[in-house]
C-alpha cells in the first residue's frame, strides 16, 4: 500500500502513457495506460527511445529487492526530451538523454572529492519510487503509482527529475545508449575507474550476462593479456569470445575452476570480477586472485549477504576486495565518454543487443532472459 504522506503531483496538463506495472511480487506485469503529469520545477519530460531489461528488475519482482508497489518497472533507458519544467538547467527539448538510477547533489562530502557514486543525498526518493521531491508523476483510478529508481523506463513517456538525465550524441542509438545507462556503465567503469586494470594483466570475469560482457570488454580495451570469463551457460561462449574474452570457462562441466585458472595462468588472475551476485562466487573469485591481485564485487547479492574471510591468507598474499556500485562511475562524464567509445569501435557494444521486444513483450523479454538467453534483451519504443 502507498504511504500516506507521498503525494501525487496535481497538474492539469495531464497526459496518458502506456507503461508496465508490477503490482505485487512474483507476478507478471500489467501492461496498461495510465496518467502521467506534466514535469514540475526541475523535472524533465522524456519519451522513451530503448529501455533495457536488467536483473536488477527481477529482484524487484521475486522480492529480493524491496520496493512499494504498485510500480512501473525499469531503470535502463534513454530517450527523447520533449518539454521541460520550470528552472531546469541540465537539459533541452531535443535533447537525447540517458536516464541515471543514482543521481547526485554536487554539495556533499563524496561529490566534492569526485565520487559522485557514492552520494546519498537521494537515497530516500530513489528507494521509495518517487520523484526527488517525494511525489509520483504515474496514476491511475486507484492512486498513485511510483517508479523504480526514480526512472520507470519501462514506460512509453516517463517524467523524472532533472538530476537523472544526462544528456549524449545524438548519434547514439537509443538501444545502446539504455545499455549506458546501467549494465555497460557498471562493467566498464569497475574495470576503468575502481580495478584500473592495466596493459598486460589477466583477468577473469564471473558471469556472462550483461555487466560481466560489459568487464570483458573494458578489459579488452585496456589491453590484459588473458581474458577468462566464466559461466554455467555454454551458449554464452560465442558472445562472450566475440566481445573480446580469450577463453570460456564452463563452471558446470569444469569441477574445478582454480585448478584450470591456474593451467592457464600460472599464478592465479591479477584481476577477478564477480559480475553475478552471489556470495559462493564472490567466495570463488578470492581464491581465482593471484597473490597481490584485485578482486572486484560488482553484482548484487541479497542486502543481508556475508561471507568469511581467510584474513591471514588474503594479508599474506596481499589480495585487495574491493566493491563497485554502478562502474564508480560520475554518470555525467562517463555516460558520454563510453558512448564516445562506443561510436570510435572501442566499446563494441551492439553486439550484445540482439533481442528487441515491444513493451507489450516485457513479460516475454523477462523469461527470455531468465532462461540464459545471450546478450541483451532492450524494450524499443516505436512514437
Amino acid at each position: 500500500m502507498l504511504n500516506e504522506n507521498v503525494i501525487l503531483a496535481q497538474n492539469a496538463m495531464i497526459k496518458k502513457t502506456t507503461a508496465a506495472i508490477l503490482y505485487e511480487t512474483n507476478s507478471d506485469l500489467v501492461i496498461e495506460n495510465v496518467d502521467v503529469a506534466a514535469p514540475g520545477p526541475k523535472e524533465v519530460f522524456v519519451q522513451m527511445g530503448a529501455a533495457g531489461v536488467c536483473h536488477s528488475d527481477v529482484h524487484v519482482i521475486s522480492g529480493q529487492a524491496q520496493q512499494l508497489m504498485p510500480c512501473v518497472l525499469g531503470h535502463e533507458g534513454a530517450g527523447l526530451v520533449t518539454s521541460i519544467g520550470d528552472d531546469v538547467s541540465r537539459v533541452s527539448v531535443g535533447d537525447h538523454v540517458i536516464l541515471s538510477w543514482l543521481p547526485y547533489c554536487e554539495n556533499c562530502y563524496q561529490c566534492i572529492r569526485g565520487k559522485t557514486h557514492l552520494c546519498n543525498a537521494f537515497q530516500t526518493p530513489v528507494g521509495n519510487g518517487t520523484l526527488l521531491d517525494g511525489s509520483c508523476r504515474f496514476s491511475n483510478k486507484h492512486g498513485p503509482i511510483r517508479q523504480l529508481g526514480s526512472l520507470g523506463c519501462w514506460s512509453e513517456n516517463v517524467v523524472v527529475s532533472e538530476e537523472c538525465c544526462v544528456p549524449i550524441n545524438r548519434s547514439i542509438p537509443f538501444e545502446i545508449a539504455a545499455l549506458l545507462g546501467c549494465a555497460v556503465t557498471t562493467g566498464v567503469g569497475a574495470v576503468l575507474n575502481r580495478a584500473k586494470v592495466q596493459k598486460g594483466e589477466t583477468v577473469v570475469v564471473i558471469g556472462a550476462g550483461g555487466v560481466g560482457l560489459s568487464v570483458v570488454m573494458a578489459a579488452k580495451l585496456q589491453g590484459a593479456s588473458q581474458i577468462i570469463c566464466i559461466d554455467r551457460n555454454t551458449s554464452m561462449r560465442n558472445l562472450a569470445i566475440e566481445l573480446g574474452a580469450t577463453d570460456f570457462l564452463v563452471a558446470s562441466q569444469d569441477a574445478d575452476i582454480s585448478k584450470k585458472l591456474i593451467e592457464l595462468t600460472d599464478v592465479g588472475a591479477d584481476h577477478v570480477f564477480e559480475a553475478v551476485g552471489k556470495r559462493e562466487l564472490q567466495s570463488a573469485a578470492i581464491n581465482y586472485c593471484c597473490s597481490g591481485g584485485t578482486v572486484t564485487f560488482v553484482g548484487l547479492d541479497s542486502e543481508d549477504a556475508t561471507i568469511n574471510l581467510q584474513t591471514t591468507a588474503i594479508t599474506r598474499a596481499e589480495k585487495t576486495i574491493s566493491g563497485s556500485i554502478y562502474g564508480s562511475a560520475c554518470t555525467h562524464r562517463d555516460f558520454a565518454s563510453y558512448g564516445e567509445k562506443f561510436l570510435k569501435g572501442e566499446l563494441p557494444i551492439d553486439l550484445m543487443v540482439n533481442r528487441r521486444y515491444q513493451l507489450n513483450e516485457i513479460n516475454i523479454a523477462i523469461n527470455d532472459m531468465l532462461e540464459g538467453k545471450p546478450g541483451r534483451g532492450v524494450i524499443v519504443f516505436d512514437h
